[in-house]
């Protein structure tokens, strides 16, 4: 599952402001439901619920919230760049600025691994996240998110 086919421009908030990760995990999921037409305490409470298993904070200042959700029937992501960094708990105890969301069907099975795995590789590449850190228009973010550089021929 390709990031292009789970990501639309209006699924990109380049200048968000949050205080802390639940404020954080509440305007993810407010944007969600306006992409879904889920109810957002709905959302909100699927990725406070995953939350609680453990941190989705990957390190480096990244974090991959997400949730399976009755109701829906595609895969949704919202990304986010935050003003400020927010305590996340991430495994390597440094805040976050970045968090790509992403949402799944109850019954998604492959297609979310994948499409986890998709993001989480590209959010290695010390290149992309620089990138991404710099930019703060949406349709800039949205365009390297969906088509990353290539790698250079050897």
């Amino acid at each position: 599952m390709e990031i292009r086919e789970i990501l639309q421009q209006r699924g990109v908030l380049p200048r968000l402001r949050a205080t802390s990760k639940k404020h954080l995990l509440q305007e993810l999921a407010a944007r969600a439901a306006e992409l879904t037409g889920l109810h957002e305490r709905t959302i909100f409470d699927a990725l406070l619920e995953r939350e609680r298993l453990g941190s989705t904070g990957s390190g480096k200042g990244i974090a991959i919230p997400h949730a399976r959700l009755p109701g829906l029937d595609h895969l949704v992501a919202v990304f986010a760049r935050l003003e400020q960094p927010v305590d996340f708990e991430s495994v390597d105890g440094h805040p976050v600025d970045l968090v790509f969301m992403l949402l799944a069907p109850a019954s998604a099975g492959a297609d979310h691994l994948k499409a986890l795995s998709n993001i989480s590789r590209l959010l290695r590449k010390d290149e992309v996240v620089e990138r991404l850190r710099g930019s703060d228009r949406a349709e800039a973010i949205f365009a390297l998110l969906i088509e990353p550089p290539a790698r250079s021929a050897a």
